[in-house]
């Protein structure tokens, strides 16, 4: 597995060293690919690996970050919120390594793996369940997917159009793994914890473009009734011990 993992700044800068560091200290073999793209943000990181030219909010980023790396050979990319930090024991990347691996021993080719979170207030399924393994979903949050590149190429990208400020595309994009051949999956054994909208908030007049944005980005593809149909799938999995 030829992972990368991508930290995505925007905000204060002492928001993403928390978790760069976090994860350097936990997999030091792995520095070389433990990477921070500096998403135009007013505070610059002074470590990043690539700073943006403008803002592409959390879609555009992604889809930037995935064909560069696919480009150097990336066979998954984690792509983490700069306002989350882990729970789990290190090591954490190479943890979660392990348990895609084992994952895809008893799913099949997993499209869209995820940390579990302590709390999430919109998306149930997305709450570890202590002392369980694995849970098959039908999407996940996007604050902290680690992404197949092979899935990536079939689904023909992030599909963000009509919505640049990317709130709603992870649930769109991480809920065409199946049709796409492939698992998504929340792992109980690695857990984050997560401060929503935490630099959202910090913009002014944001999330209100971002909601009617999502909306009808949701609507388009999920039909009128997405909220329903969003719903559905959030209760839509099994769980695999």
């Amino acid at each position: 597995m030829n992972l990368y993992t991508v930290i995505l700044h925007y905000g204060p800068a002492a928001r993403t060293k928390q978790l760069h560091w976090q994860l350097m200290e936990s997999d030091p073999a792995r520095r070389d690919r433990i990477l921070v793209f500096d998403n135009a943000s007013p505070e610059p990181y002074e470590n990043a690996w690539l700073r943006g030219e403008e803002n592409l909010y959390w879609a555009g980023a992604l889809e930037r970050v995935m064909g560069i790396l696919a480009s150097k050979g990336a066979s998954h990319v984690w792509f983490l919120n700069n306002d989350a930090t882990f729970v789990s024991k290190p090591p954490l990347i190479e943890r979660a390594c392990l348990r895609l691996v084992r994952a895809e021993r008893l799913v099949g080719p997993v499209g869209v793996y995820s940390p579990a979170v302590t709390a999430n207030p919109y998306h149930p399924q997305m709450v570890e369940r202590p002392g369980g393994q694995f849970r098959q979903v039908r999407y996940v949050d996007g604050i902290a997917p680690l992404v197949s590149v092979e899935f990536w190429k079939r689904a023909g990208g992030v599909d963000f159009g009509g919505n640049p400020y990317g709130y709603g595309v992870d649930v769109w994009f991480s809920s065409r793994t199946q049709e796409s051949g492939f698992a998504c999956v929340v792992d109980h054994q690695v857990v984050i914890r997560h401060k929503y909208h935490s630099t959202a908030r910090e913009v002014n007049g944001f999330m209100a473009r971002a909601a009617e944005a999502e909306a009808g980005y949701l609507a388009g593809r999920f039909g009128s009734d997405y909220r329903e149909h969003v719903k559905l799938m959030a209760g839509d999995f099994r769980e695999i011990d």
